[in-house]
């Protein structure tokens, strides 16, 4: 589970939503489908900048709640306010907004909402037809919106929403503020959702370095070149002071995880399931039990030291390097490919079957292999609006089957690591889990100058630093700044094969970010964070999520 941050945080504002829009959806819903499976098992990976932001919404909507305080989030805002805004700029940007959901699976199976779809879509295309739109119109688009990113087993259980999706339009504010109460209800029970299902062994909670950056990247951009020898790199050697920083990501997100959780993680999932050596000391130093990757750079690893190359069954098992306490697991990418981009279109029953089909194939083979383990690691939000009903009959299956099969059982990784002492993997070759290599976030021009541009920022961080008197309070908030432009999100967007909507929203956040940073450290922006860095023009294929088999980003 994971989101980028999407804080302003020197305005103390919101700039999209997808927090708590996924909280709503698949944050409940994962947890409601392993509550309703006895016998399920699962790792959950949370990023502590997710966790930070989820805390930011329990504080806006206790504080709505017991002190009628508007929220934060100005979609929220919408939802509860007793006015809309008057002018018409504003008016449509609302529209807009509310249109951003799957069409076909999110927009279309409701028919009110289908209806006030086609609307915008009118007024989108004749702007002056805005000044037709009335305040009804907002608030019932507003309020499907928001029944519509609603989980799919709330809205089979809760009578608020089931009530107000039957009733269809002519929704007034008392409405639309009941439907705030459940969202300020499902987005607190994430918390104590997952604390008691980890209470009761049923899930292992894991864990990221805090803003989700490419660690092997703040460490040495060189390791770029190990998957890749040919990979173009930025103008610099290397990240300034990117050790302190590595560092300082893994701490400082091990604290936010305990302090939300109660507990520290055993395991870590590394940003994108980036590694390298010096990645891997670092979250052994840390004290992680475990770590986990992609099956290329498993492939790629043991390709070079040619130690189990040609052994079948190398995927599944447990890893650990001479010397090391971490074990290291490596995903399926086939079986976790199926489910992220494939079994969408199938009919449930039929994708679950060929899913235990195959692991029945799988455990057939390492028979004789103790302690043999299949990784399906997966993205935690954004498949699941491409199914039906939000994966719930997939996942209810898939949960059920496997829960009740007689050959396979349901661990988590740290179960896998207590039943099998870890092969010796002698060699690690630095990469991810797209393509083995890091060509996703560096090697592609305009993601070179972005790294270049970070660079720059940092250089003037640590000047600033050393020759100002800054107290702790404003070293922390300065840190945590910087943290945030370190973040892996960014860089993942730049590149013309993306979807230009969102590229252009992430690269504008980008240097939002970074134009906060020079303004906290009291220094002017430079000109260049006024230019826009990157435009995207490639298809919006699962929200921009790369298919297996794409082709890797040229370097």
């Amino acid at each position: 589970m994971h989101q980028p941050d999407y804080r302003d945080h020197l305005r103390n504002g919101w700039e999209f939503p997808w927090v708590y829009l996924h909280a709503i959806k698949d944050y409940t819903d994962m947890a409601a489908h392993l509550e309703a499976a006895p016998g399920s098992k699962a790792v959950v990976n949370f990023s502590p900048i997710l966790l930070e932001q989820i805390e930011d919404y329990e504080s806006q909507l206790n504080a709505w709640r017991k002190e009628a305080t508007p929220p934060g989030d100005p979609l929220l805002a919408a939802l509860e306010a007793a006015v809309f805004p008057a002018d018409v700029e504003h008016r449509l940007a609302l529209v807009k907004t509310c249109l951003r959901a799957n069409r076909k699976r999110m927009i279309e199976p409701f028919r009110p909402y289908r209806r006030l779809a086609q609307i915008a879509e009118l007024v989108m295309h004749d702007t002056h037809a805005g000044a037709y739109i009335n305040n009804q119109y907002l608030a019932d688009l507003v309020t499907w919106y928001h029944l519509a990113w609603m989980g799919e087993t709330v809205r089979r259980t809760d009578e608020r929403v089931r009530q107000l999706s039957e009733q269809g339009s002519g929704f007034t504010l008392h409405q639309r503020r009941t439907l705030l109460q459940c969202i300020a209800e499902q987005i607190g029970s994430v918390r104590t959702r997952y604390r008691k299902l980890a209470d009761e062994g049923r899930v292992e909670l894991s864990t990221t370095p805090y803003a989700h950056p490419i660690v092997p990247l703040l460490l040495d951009f060189r390791s770029a070149r190990e998957a890749q020898p040919g990979a173009r790199l930025p103008v610099l050697e290397a990240y300034p002071g990117g050790a302190a920083r590595a560092a300082w990501h893994i701490e400082h997100g091990l604290a936010i995880f305990e302090r939300f959780f109660g507990r520290r993680p055993r395991g870590c999932w590394p940003s994108e399931g980036s590694v390298s050596a010096a990645t891997l000391d670092l979250l052994d130093a840390a004290g992680f039990g475990w770590a986990a990757t992609g099956e290329a750079v498993l492939r790629n690893s043991l390709h070079r030291s040619g130690h189990g190359a040609g052994d079948a069954n190398a995927l599944y098992a447990a890893y650990r390097r001479p010397g090391a306490r971490l074990g290291l697991f490596a995903r399926d990418d086939t079986l976790s490919d199926l489910i992220g981009f494939t079994f969408a279109d199938w009919h449930a029953d039929d994708a679950v079957a060929e899913l235990v089909r195959r692991l029945e194939i799988i455990a057939d083979h390492t028979r004789s292999s103790p302690g043999a383990v299949v990784s399906i690691i997966m993205d935690g939000e954004n498949a699941w609006e491409y199914y039906p009903n939000n994966g719930y009959f997939f996942l209810s299956a898939l949960y059920r089957r496997l829960s009740e099969h007689p050959r396979i059982r349901l661990c988590t990784f740290s179960e896998a690591l207590d039943a099998a002492a870890p092969r010796e993997l002698p060699h690690l070759t630095a990469g991810s889990w797209v393509h083995g290599t890091f060509s996703t976030w560096i090697g592609d021009e305009d993601k070179n100058r972005a790294w270049e541009i970070l660079s720059e920022a940092k250089r003037v961080h640590d000047e600033c630093l050393q020759l100002g008197d800054f107290d702790p309070h404003r070293r922390d908030r300065l840190a945590r700044q910087l943290a945030v432009c370190e973040g892996s999100d960014w860089f993942w967007w730049f590149g013309g094969y993306n979807p230009a909507q969102t590229v252009s929203d992430f690269e504008r956040l980008f240097r939002l970010h970074l134009a906060n940073l020079y303004e906290m450290l009291g220094r002017e922006p430079p000109q260049q964070l006024t230019r826009i860095l990157s435009h995207g023009s490639g298809a919006p294929l699962l929200g921009g999520v790369i298919r297996p088999g794409a082709p890797p980003v040229s370097a």
